[in-house]
């Protein structure tokens, strides 16, 4: 043989075989797929080859989630005995790469996921020519448990759960009145006499409480999450009811609880109850704020004031014991025939705890309540206090007013005391502004939107603190950036008039003196262009509103500005509006040095690109 020549002679002829010949008479190399074989189909023959296309199968399998293996046969190259052909396969997704070449014929598949499959084979033969890629499509089912409409009826079975918990915890709310209001209002009364007594103290007319919850049309009870709850009791009622005469007892009971009724009436305290000596009361209800921890403390310092001063003048005079909690109840009207207002829960069980651990001329307040009052009065710890499913809940005596708070250190609060308190209680107007006025904006408005009325009350908040203005000033200017946006719900055009007359109307709600209201709307109406600003509170102010003219986004801000103005009736047309935009920045700067340092993006930047893309 010579390069790959070889000949072969016989009688009479002679043959030639020129190997070299036979790359160039190669027939194509390809692949099937012949036979599949699974749970579900049994054994499929199927005539099923590859291409130099790559040519795909005539339809998808399917295969059930439990069914989930596949057998797989692959054909081709049958002429070709030595050396064996070679097969590789992928499946995707699962493989990253092709398999190894190898002669396996057979293929299993198992352990398949659901979802959607596509098998792919290749086959190659002495030579190193490798087949076209034959394709199998196919599908493993999802189980029951993870289809659409089994996660439809994961959320129907999640509702109705909802409904059923609703419907136990209104169940064992009305089964639990009954059981909790008779350990807290049913005392332990030690004689006959005494709990004869206690029926002269229970008024029988109907409380205003309960009249205005029937008149609002409410439930029959609400659910409060923060409440301060005050009982006070006599102490040693059971001997004095014994030595002295019941008429002269009922009268100086009568006087002691008048004196009480005005003093929670003072403070926006609800009276609930009284049962012999003992007074309850209760701040946060019926109407929700955040001042009643403060208000109900100072509330029961001014009751143990009273009792002093009687009992420096007259030598017959009883000690009292006060406990206060703070926490969540349950407050509503009960009774058919004889309608009350009263509250339940464990609140209501622990201050009656910390009462009955007080002391003669104390008040004596849980360790929920030092945490909200602390920064008002000066508290003196006395110690924990075993409760049953509670623990350890910690007690203090409150001594009284810091000293800082209070007038000449007599127990008096002072106007910072108050201004302090009205800066708590701003945090239940901005719950009113945010959720009630402001939510009812017209949809016109794409600038003014609460969320920007947001920014320029945050704003103010921190110019304010940048500034370094005192308690009041801060209020001040923080109530008028929180009202001065209140009368666009009314009109668009000097809307800064009818925020002045909503305040008026809303402030003294939240115990503004006149004075303060005055102050809060010349503020409002100092916000009106052209800026002429007299004071600081008034450039910051001023700062706060204008805030959004150094901001990155202010060219979507200006476009949101021109549709809210057109929508809202004015006429006016884009390069009008723009011009006066331009204007009022080549004009306006930033008063305070806060303002200035706020500022993202200088004015001239803002002008050229507005010029720009105008």
């Amino acid at each position: 043989m010579k390069d790959s020549v070889v000949y072969l002679t016989g009688k009479d002829r002679i043959a030639l075989f020129d190997l070299r010949e036979i790359g160039h008479h190669q027939e194509e190399v390809s692949v099937r797929i012949d036979r599949i074989w699974s749970d579900d189909t049994g054994l499929v023959d199927m005539e099923f080859t590859g291409s130099s296309k790559g040519r795909q199968g005539p339809g998808d399998m399917v295969l059930s989630h439990s069914s989930n293996e596949l057998e797989i046969h692959l054909a081709g190259l049958e002429h070709q005995s030595y050396p064996d052909p070679l097969f590789r396969y992928r499946l995707h997704p699962g493989h990253k790469e092709w398999s190894a070449w190898n002669g396996r014929r057979d293929i299993s598949l198992r352990n398949l996921h659901h979802g959607q499959y596509r098998f792919l084979a290749q086959s190659k033969d002495l030579f190193g020519n490798i087949s076209e890629p034959v394709a199998l499509h196919f599908t493993v089912r999802a189980p029951f448990y993870q289809t659409w409409y089994a996660y439809v009826i994961y959320v129907l079975l999640c509702l109705f759960g909802l409904f059923l918990l609703r419907k136990w915890r209104l169940l064992s709310y009305q089964r639990a009145a009954p059981g909790v209001s008779a350990p807290v209002y049913t005392r332990p009364w030690e004689t006959g006499s005494e709990k004869e007594g206690s029926a002269f103290t229970e008024t029988g007319r109907q409380p205003d409480t309960v009249t205005e919850q029937q008149s609002k049309g409410r439930g029959r009870w609400d659910k409060y999450d923060r409440a301060t709850v005050l009982f006070s009791d006599i102490q040693g009622f059971t001997r004095i009811a014994e030595e002295m005469n019941p008429e002269l007892l009922i009268d100086e009971l009568d006087k002691f609880f008048f004196h009480f009724d005005s003093v929670v009436d003072k403070y926006n305290i609800e009276k609930i109850k009284t049962i012999g000596d003992a007074y309850m009361a209760a701040g946060g209800i019926p109407e929700k704020n955040s001042t009643n921890p403060v208000e109900v403390v100072l509330a029961a310092l001014e009751m143990q004031t009273y009792m002093q001063q009687l009992k420096s003048t007259r030598a017959r005079i009883w000690d009292l014991r006060i406990g206060i909690h703070t926490g969540p109840v349950i407050a509503g009207v009960i009774g058919h025939k004889k309608v009350s207002y009263d509250i339940w829960g464990d609140t209501v069980n622990t201050a009656s705890r910390m009462e009955s651990s007080g002391m003669p001329g104390k008040v004596n307040i849980s360790g929920i309540t030092y945490e909200l009052v602390k920064d008002y009065f000066i508290c003196e710890y006395r110690g924990k206090l075993p409760v049953k499913y509670k623990g350890n809940i910690d007690m203090y005596f409150v001594t009284g007013l810091r000293p800082e708070l209070s007038v000449d250190l007599k127990g008096i609060p002072n106007k910072r005391f108050y201004v302090k308190l009205q800066l708590l209680r701003l945090g239940d107007l901005e719950e009113r502004v945010f959720d009630q006025i402001l939510a009812e904006f017209p949809e016109s408005l794409h600038f003014h939107t609460p969320e920007y009325a947001r920014r320029v009350y945050d704003q103010s908040f921190l110019l304010c603190r940048s500034e370094e203005l005192d308690q009041e000033e801060r209020l001040l200017v923080r109530t008028a950036a929180l009202m001065v946006f209140t009368g666009l719900t009314q009109s668009y055009t000097n809307f800064e008039n009818r925020s002045s007359v909503i305040s008026r109307e809303i402030l003294p709600l939240y115990k503004y003196s006149e004075t303060q209201i005055d102050q809060i709307c010349n503020l409002i109406l100092s916000t009106k262009a052209p800026f002429d600003p007299h004071n600081k509170l008034e450039m910051i102010l001023i700062d706060a509103r204008m805030e959004y003219v150094g901001r990155p986004d202010y060219r979507k801000l200006i476009n949101d500005l021109y549709r809210e103005a057109t929508e809202s009736g004015r006429q006016v047309t884009w390069e009008e509006f723009t011009k006066e935009q331009l204007e009022l920045l080549s004009g306006f700067c930033f008063f305070t040095l806060a303002g200035q340092r706020l500022r993202e993006i200088p004015a001239a930047e803002q002008m050229a690109k507005l010029e720009r893309e105008g």
